[in-house]
């Protein structure tokens, strides 16, 4: 697994392991956006 993958998923978890039951809907949602934009910029890198 690459570095990057592996240092993802580390904050990913940590951020989503010690939220409040009922905050977690809204963050994931959060997340999967940042996620998203995230890995378009990484895409269009070098483009």
């Amino acid at each position: 697994m690459d570095i990057y993958k592996k240092m993802y998923f580390k904050l990913f978890n940590a951020i989503t392991d010690s939220l409040e039951p009922e905050e977690k809907e809204k963050v994931d949602e959060l997340l999967k956006k940042a996620q998203i934009e995230a890995e378009e910029m990484y895409i269009s890198y070098g483009e």
